[in-house]
């Protein structure tokens, strides 16, 4: 009896043991089938992720479908004036008073902070190189003599799609058997059309070796300096772009070429592409392409810099260094593109305030190097009385929020603008590539937008500025770019 029950005991253990392996089969089993649907779903959610990311990146979106008359000033369009009305550039009195009274002010008051001991500009503005800047400005910069100077070129006024846009039409001395070369040329901010003064008399006089000479027209972007601001959100350098070719049908001009760096080079990128039966050639002094794909390859490139970057791969890489320069010096772009307003009140109560958040921005950006010299470097490449003028186009004109608006603008609207940069452009186009310029990037990647690059000209000297900085040498340039995309159209 006992027996049996210890065998009846050891069968019901046997038949449990047998339970519970089933059952660890079982719920092997099932967990073997969880983890073969979720590499089923991830194989699937990769696939479409990178079938997506593919198309993305490699697709040609269409044009955007843009109204060539879109409407930018104030809701009346009956009373549009359509005429060309001379302009001349005016300091007034009160102007000039104003100024000095807050010079003065400034000048007196006993809150003045210096900079730190051997920081240079790294902390911003160095306040003893700002001290001679400002003591210039107030005691030997001229306001009849720069008005003068401003004037010596004719300047001009005409209403496009609701705005009242400035622009300085320089035309040539003709020489016989020398063509007549249009040519528009679109600055950014912190310049304004201050930055073509001294190449302009090198672009309209003839050069040797070259059958041809421009006509200039620079023209102030919509809400800088003599430029009507508009009163709605949403002018962006797309739309900036038709209203500058508009400008130049006004003027007669059906076919020219265009010059741009800045924003004059996402303006003149956005003309070649919407127009590209128009736009003869393209001449960009800050030679980008900002799409996904271009950006990508740039952070691929880490891995093997020389592949990626080529001849300009020390400029390139490594990227956590360039990260690091544009985490410190770009942050006035975030400001800018998120609470325009705000700042601009502030530079637009002072202008010692306004040349403050300038020169920072044309000391960096002439050459990085700058911070590290307690002159800022400044006047090793401009002269007191360039920089003011370019300072009191946006102090006489009260531009400073306007134009800030743009950065808003092009954060508002990314997408539009990254559309823009997947669609080639056939246009002629010629890349000057400048020793500090912001962004750097070699041809085959400036290629997927710029199909039709003609050559590039890589300076191992200049920055950002580069008429500004260089007005002979970029002005050479220019001629030997439309020279070789000229032979294109011929």
């Amino acid at each position: 009896m006992t027996k049996k029950k210890v065998k009846s005991g050891n069968d019901k253990s046997k038949k449990n043991e047998i339970s519970v392996k089933s059952d660890e089969k079982a719920k092997s089993g099932y967990g073997f089938s969880i983890i073969k649907v979720l590499l089923v779903l991830t194989s699937i959610g990769s696939t479409v992720f990178l079938y997506h990311m593919y198309t993305d990146l490699s697709s040609i979106p269409n044009t955007p479908d843009i109204d060539l008359n879109k409407w930018w000033g104030l809701n009346d369009t009956s009373a549009q004036d359509t005429s060309i009305r001379p302009y001349r550039i005016i300091f007034s009195e009160a102007m000039q008073e104003e100024i000095r009274a807050l010079f003065e002010e400034h000048r007196r008051a006993n809150r003045k902070i210096k900079s730190f001991e051997d920081t240079a500009w790294a902390y911003g503005v160095h306040s003893d190189a700002f001290a001679q800047f400002f003591a210039y400005w107030l005691f030997t910069y001229s306001f009849r003599h720069r008005e003068r100077f401003l004037n010596q070129f004719e300047h001009f006024k005409t209403n496009i799609q609701g705005l009242d846009i400035h622009f300085m039409r320089v035309k040539p001395k003709v020489e016989k058997d020398v063509k007549v070369v249009p040519l528009l040329l679109l600055h950014g901010w912190p310049g304004s059309v201050r930055e073509f003064y001294e190449a302009i008399p090198h672009l309209t006089t003839s050069k040797p070796g070259y059958d041809f000479v421009f006509e200039v027209i620079a023209p102030s972007l919509p809400g800088f300096a003599y430029s009507q601001a508009t009163t709605k959100p949403g002018l962006t350098p797309l739309h900036i772009a038709v209203i500058m070719r508009n400008l130049m049908h006004r003027l007669g001009f059906k076919q020219y070429f265009v010059q741009g760096g800045d924003y004059g080079h996402a303006i003149g990128s956005n003309m070649a592409t919407l127009f590209p039966e128009e736009v003869l050639g393209f001449h960009t002094s800050m030679p980008v392409n900002f799409s996904k794909l271009a950006v990508l390859t740039l952070i691929v490139g880490e891995v093997w810099p020389t592949l990626v970057g080529g001849e300009f791969s020390d400029k390139m890489y490594p990227l956590n260094q360039k990260l690091k320069f544009y985490l410190e010096e770009t942050g006035y772009m975030h400001l800018q593109g998120t609470k325009p307003d705000t700042i601009g009140i502030a530079l637009l109560d002072s202008p010692v305030a306004l040349a403050n958040y300038i020169l920072d921005r044309f000391m960096i950006f002439t050459n990085y190097e700058n911070k590290l010299k307690p002159d800022g470097g400044l006047e090793t490449y401009y002269s007191y009385d360039k920089l003011i003028d370019n300072i009191m186009l946006y102090w006489s004109t009260n531009s400073i929020i306007t134009s800030l608006r743009l950065y808003k603008e092009c954060l508002s609207n990314a997408d539009e603008e990254q559309i823009m940069g997947r669609i080639p452009t056939k246009v002629p186009t010629w890349a000057l590539r400048t020793k500090y310029e912001l962004v750097h990037q070699p041809d085959f990647i400036l290629k997927w937008k710029y199909s039709n690059l003609v050559g590039a000209s890589n300076w191992d000297f200049g920055g950002h500025f580069a008429a500004f900085e260089k007005p002979e040498k970029f002005a050479d340039d220019v001629f030997k770019g439309v020279r070789e995309m000229l032979k294109l159209n011929e």
